[in-house]
């Protein structure tokens, strides 16, 4: 069977929060087709609806946080609300912000294999997902350090690395070289345009334009909506 050449599709996407009894928008309506091996960017400032975004591009609503959400978010055809996170966290991988939240284990190679580990994969499989991503992220010989031992960037490299472990077919990053210095986001950077040759789906939530110069296509996102053209 043909695969769709769009591998996700966000159909008039719609989610609202209150506060002070009143009604607010987190996204409102957000229509978007992103094709495969794309490198999108959403870019916009805090509160603009950029995290609720990505959750809803991973599964994190409505599988984790309910609530009033329309519309349909479609991975690779098939409606993410009608998938399992497992099973969306074989085709899709989330790097966030701050690598503390990915990597808690003692030694690097301990978070690269605990995805893998989790769904039951055969220790053939983590041996060999472990010595590629590590290699994709050229920290082979820090497999053994202590996360906390780490750069900002070499953290944050490593995380990259754990969320690569399920060859997932896109990758999503909250504002994940945001805190880098120069070296820390010239590495990432890198890295992404690496995954990107190999096939990979980029898709980033932004707020400093000045990171983006290597993605294919950047949107404002504004109060929860889609605004302007296409940069």
């Amino acid at each position: 069977m043909k695969r769709d050449f769009n591998i996700l599709r966000l159909d008039k996407i719609s989610r609202h929060f209150f506060d002070t009894g009143k009604e607010f928008p987190a996204l409102s309506e957000l229509s978007v087709d992103i094709k495969r091996g794309e490198f999108v960017t959403f870019l916009g400032p805090s509160g603009c609806g950029k995290t609720t975004l990505l959750y809803c591009l991973a599964g994190v609503i409505p599988h984790i946080y309910g609530g009033d959400l329309r519309g349909e978010v479609a991975l690779d055809g098939r409606g993410i609300a009608e998938m399992k996170l497992p099973e969306i966290a074989t085709k899709l991988g989330v790097l966030f912000q701050d690598p503390d939240t990915q990597l808690f284990s003692g030694a690097v190679e301990d978070d690269v294999v605990f995805g893998p580990e989790n769904i039951c994969r055969s220790w053939e499989y983590m041996d060999e997902r472990l010595k590629t991503v590590l290699q994709t992220v050229g920290m082979g010989e820090k497999r053994m350090e202590n996360p906390k031992s780490l750069s900002g960037g070499e953290a944050q490299l490593a995380a990259l690395a754990a969320t690569l472990a399920l060859d997932p077919e896109i990758l999503l990053f909250d504002e994940a070289i945001s805190q880098l210095d120069k070296h820390g986001t010239d590495a990432v950077q890198a890295c992404v345009l690496k995954l990107k040759s190999e096939g990979k789906g980029i898709i980033m939530v932004e707020h400093d334009e000045g990171l983006l110069k290597i993605a294919d296509r950047i949107l404002r996102l504004e109060a929860g909506a889609l605004r302007g053209d296409t940069i």
